[in-house]
């Protein structure tokens, strides 16, 4: 199992929107760089991944699972993009905000805090257990 950080503008599509889509979840569409495109098409169900609130929240605020695999992405007129479905799992206890991951000197080289750009990034499976503990959330 890999693990993965989704990046949303709340604005835009929410935890509570992706709450509400239930089990059957819902593409992660609209992602237009190359980088994080690659990211999604290594993705495997099963998969796990941090929801990301950006912009004014900069906060991690729940836990997603891919529950499909690398597919066109019917917003994207070029066909050059794709997505990936996902579900949400559960909330985080406590959300982790940017500020306690930058100031959390084993979280350097997370690609939150490295690429804060990007809007998929990978985890490995130390940050990702750190950033569950932080958050009081089961990883």
């Amino acid at each position: 199992m890999a693990y993965w950080l989704f990046k949303s503008e709340p604005g835009t599509w929410s935890w509570d929107d992706q709450v509400k889509e239930g089990d059957k979840g819902a593409g992660w569409d609209g992602v237009r760089n190359h980088q994080a495109s690659n990211n999604m098409k290594a993705m495997k169900i099963g998969d796990l991944g941090f929801f990301y609130h950006s912009v004014n929240e900069k906060r991690i605020v729940g836990i997603v699972e891919v529950c499909a695999e690398y597919h066109p992405d019917d917003t994207d007129a070029s066909g050059r993009f794709g997505m990936v479905d996902v579900k949400a799992v559960r909330p985080f206890t406590r959300p982790v905000t940017l500020a306690e991951i930058k100031a959390e000197e084993r979280l350097s080289e997370f690609g939150l805090v490295r690429q804060s750009r990007l809007s998929v990034v990978p985890v490995s499976a130390d940050q990702w257990e750190l950033i569950c503990r932080m958050g009081e959330t089961t990883p």
